[in-house]
């Protein structure tokens, strides 16, 4: 059967963007860059990206265009005679179907949000009422419960009218709002009394706050920021590869949607920074910045309403375009592995993430006394712990090992691929690197994970 391809360049760049564009971008970096004194950790992070995050990129993109097929086939087509690569394809589906799993209740969190900030229900509340509005929003399975079905249905539906018409055509559409979005909200916030200190705070950098939170703790947020941030290694990113033709080399493609996530991240920092200096909040607030703060900011400043509601819709188009991709990936993976039709994968998707999500919801409020990862841990903190701090990290060595070693793809198989059309080739020179130095440094991260999550006492501040 011919694979269906994107009807254009810009289609595939915004879905893949969309793929690696998530709640990563505009949730976890804006507090871990408060945390680690702004603009130095940002540096840090740039730099991480370009080394770490990149090459595999690189790499997805080419195993899923030369074997025209999803992780459930890809490496079936290209692995030596023999050999057992094929075996990633279970790990990368069950990481896919494990994201969902969590990231789909998130997802209906925003969507909730975005109905609390434009009906005014955060309107004369203070922090402490609004963190009850949260906490009373994660005791409530029905209406938590409701909003990850909604979640759930519309981004399969939207996935039934198949790549062009559905997932290409809707996230496209998504795509350009979201970044329209970003731009009208971060003007905004260039109007506020604290922009100027928001600014200098997040844009110059001053590396002795490096040290505060301890340096090589700065070092391994960046790395994993870097690294998480392209949703690489299970085969999400992959799946964009095959749709696209061989017109432009992929190196190409792969920076541009590097550049494309880390603008969303960037200009959240924009958004989010001015607001903290201009209302005393600590810029290193954590996870309650997104749901306690910022509503309670909105509702102290002139239409705030509605800069709170664009600034939830933003938020909820950056859940939708990464759950869209990632259940294009999971529909593939059925077509391609059991022969079912596109009808079908839906269907059969659907439910099943429907019930495997159900956890999570009751993981805050009927389940709650289930804390797996210790004292105050959720079902979610579990899932989110096997995707990214396992899936992703030794996915990633997978392709790694794959497109460099003799006993898989091999070198000069990828660098083929990947330097196939018009544009940025990838460098043989680079070879050495990312044969032996970077699976070294994916491997530490993967070690650092274990030991930041059952041994935090090693990474006090310094």
């Amino acid at each position: 059967m011919q694979r269906e391809k994107f009807s254009s360049r810009l289609g595939f760049l915004l879905i893949s963007a969309g793929c690696a564009i998530g709640l990563g971008n505009v949730w976890r970096f804006p507090f871990i860059t408060g945390k680690y004194g702004g603009a130095a950790f940002v540096l840090l992070y740039l730099v991480f990206l370009l080394i770490l995050g990149l090459p595999i990129m690189v790499m997805e993109f080419s195993v899923g265009r030369a074997s025209q097929r999803s992780v459930a086939a890809s490496f079936d087509a290209l692995e030596p005679a023999g050999s057992k690569w094929h075996l990633h394809k279970y790990t990368s589906i069950a990481g896919n179907i494990l994201l969902m799993m969590f990231y789909t209740t998130v997802g209906g969190w925003m969507l909730l949000y975005c109905g609390k900030m434009l009906f005014g229900e955060f309107e004369q509340k203070n922090t402490e009422q609004v963190k009850e509005i949260f906490a009373q929003m994660q005791a409530d399975p029905l209406v938590m419960g409701l909003a990850m079905v909604v979640v759930v249905t519309l981004c399969f539906v939207i996935c039934s009218f198949g790549l062009k018409n559905g997932v290409e055509k809707i996230t496209k559409v998504m795509m350009l709002c979201l970044l329209g979005i970003m731009v009208v909200l971060a003007v905004h916030s260039m109007t506020l009394s604290g922009a100027a200190e928001g600014l200098e705070f997040y844009l110059l950098p001053d590396f002795s706050k490096l040290t505060e939170n301890g340096i090589f703790n700065a070092i391994f947020d960046a790395m994993g920021q870097a690294f998480f941030t392209l949703s690489i290694g299970m085969g999400s990113i992959a799946i964009f590869g095959s749709y696209i033709d061989k017109k432009h080399a992929l190196t190409s493609e792969a920076v541009r949607v590097t550049v494309l996530d880390t603008s969303v991240a960037l200009i959240a920092g924009l958004i989010i920074f001015p607001a903290c200096f201009t209302f005393g909040i600590q810029p290193d607030s954590g996870p309650n910045l997104i749901f306690v703060t910022l509503p309670n900011v909105f509702a102290a400043i002139p239409g705030g309403r509605i800069w709170g509601f664009l600034f939830f819709v933003f938020l909820l188009f950056a859940a939708l375009s990464t759950v869209i991709a990632v259940f294009e990936n999971i529909i593939s993976c059925w077509m391609d592995m059991l022969g079912w039709s596109r009808k079908k994968a839906v269907l059969v998707s659907w439910g099943l993430i429907l019930v495997l999500s159900v956890p999570c919801v009751l993981g805050f409020n009927l389940l709650s006394g289930f804390q797996p990862l210790g004292a105050g841990s959720t079902i979610m903190d579990l899932e989110d712990f096997l995707v990214s701090n396992n899936v992703l990290p030794l996915g990633s060595l997978v392709y790694l090992m794959f497109c460099t070693s003799r006993y898989g793809w091999g070198w000069n198989n990828f660098l083929a691929e990947a330097n196939t059309g018009k544009g940025l080739r990838f460098p043989r020179w680079i070879r050495v690197y990312v044969t032996y130095i970077l699976p070294v440094i994916v491997l530490l991260i993967f070690i650092q994970g274990y030991l930041a999550k059952f041994f935090p006492q090693l990474f006090g501040a310094g």
